[in-house]
């Protein structure tokens, strides 16, 4: 299930002018998906869309913050029942150019869409993507 989110992320937001890595089609052997939101808005977007879809913690807005061994403030979404789990939705990454953030997990497919679609409404409707 989160190889297939993955994909999804990567259609999406590819689809909204996104570069992305691995492109939608292309072979995966791990399920992490990255996505270059190409400013810090749209990072912080993303997170609070992946955020509030989470099991737990959905009402907590991501914000960027030092974290200690990075040079640069970290973004997370991560509402997660075990801290940490790679397998859980998450979002994360450094908040400096060209603004990667790192999606991974997902054990249910349809949690993974639905994330991933408010993720690129916020985007959207915040004037980042096709739909503004």
């Amino acid at each position: 299930k989160p190889i297939k989110g993955a994909v999804f992320a990567a259609a999406v937001f590819s689809r909204m002018g996104f570069s992305v890595s691995p492109a939608a089609a292309a072979p995966r052997c791990d399920l992490i998906q990255t996505i270059a939101l190409k400013n810090r808005r749209n990072m912080e977007l993303f997170c609070r869309g992946i955020q509030g879809f989470s099991p737990v913690d959905a009402h907590v807005t991501p914000i960027a913050d030092d974290m200690p061994g990075y040079a640069d403030k970290i973004i997370m979404a991560a509402g997660d029942f075990v801290q940490g789990s790679s397998i859980e939705l998450s979002a994360d990454g450094p908040v400096r150019e060209p603004y990667l953030v790192y999606l991974q997990g997902g054990i249910v497919l349809e949690h993974n869409i639905l994330a991933v679609l408010q993720a690129a409404r916020f985007i959207c409707e915040a004037g980042g993507g096709p739909l503004s």
